[in-house]
């Protein structure tokens, strides 16, 4: 599991494709402290396995659907991309929850400034779409945000200027394909609401309103 609180802004050092995925290196410094074999790290916010370390970085191996549900098939030398190890048990709970599975790509749409804070507009598929609700949240490229208009298939985030200098979305441009993860809870919602689902269950749309979820 992931916060969504990004930990370092990490380089793609070279991407070698094979015919069912791709061994992917990234060279960064702070998230090597304590990493070892086997380790979680979000790449992006796509949750991938350490295989190898090495001085400077970690390579991970991307399965050919990573590739096709992401935008690791963007990668090449010299992307910048958000780094989250896995969250310790007896660590900080920050940002939201996050399980580093990616729901659908999403493209960057415009930009607005509002003083301190500049507005992200982005479009999502209808697949993430769906579970997203004015003011709650969104993992983009791994970073946790909150939605702060919704029309459509169309929302925005505000981002201070922090987050846009520890995170690599102070270099997206208009265009550029991000990775998407809605809130876990909004799927876990519709599981039991629906009927087909939930035969047994006795959980409903008016107990949801009951018990104070849709308030």
């Amino acid at each position: 599991m992931f916060t969504g609180l990004i930990e370092e802004i990490g380089t793609i050092s070279s991407v070698a494709k094979q015919s069912q995925g791709a061994v992917i290196s990234v060279t960064c410094t702070k998230i090597l402290d304590d990493l070892k074999l086997g380790d979680s790290v979000a790449i992006d916010g796509a949750c991938q396995t350490v295989v190898k370390l090495i001085t400077n970085g970690f390579d991970v191996e991307a399965a050919k659907e990573t590739l096709d549900l992401t935008t690791f098939n963007d990668y090449k030398a010299g992307k910048k991309v958000n780094l989250e190890r896995a969250m310790p048990a007896n660590g900080r709970f920050g940002g939201h929850i996050v399980s580093g599975h990616v729901d659908g790509v999403g493209i960057f749409r415009r930009i607005e400034n509002q003083g301190l804070a500049d507005v992200y507009y982005f479009e999502a598929p209808e697949n993430v779409a769906k579970y997203i609700v004015y003011k709650g949240s969104i993992c983009i490229n791994g970073v946790s945000l909150t939605i702060a208009s919704l029309e459509g298939n169309i929302f925005s985030i505000s981002v201070i200027p922090m987050t846009l200098q520890e995170t690599n979305l102070s270099n997206l441009s208009i265009g550029d394909r991000v990775n998407l993860e809605s809130d876990v809870l909004a799927k876990y919602v519709e599981k039991f609401v629906n009927a087909k689902d939930n035969k047994a269950g006795n959980i409903t749309m008016d107990y949801l309103n009951e018990h104070g979820y849709l308030s």
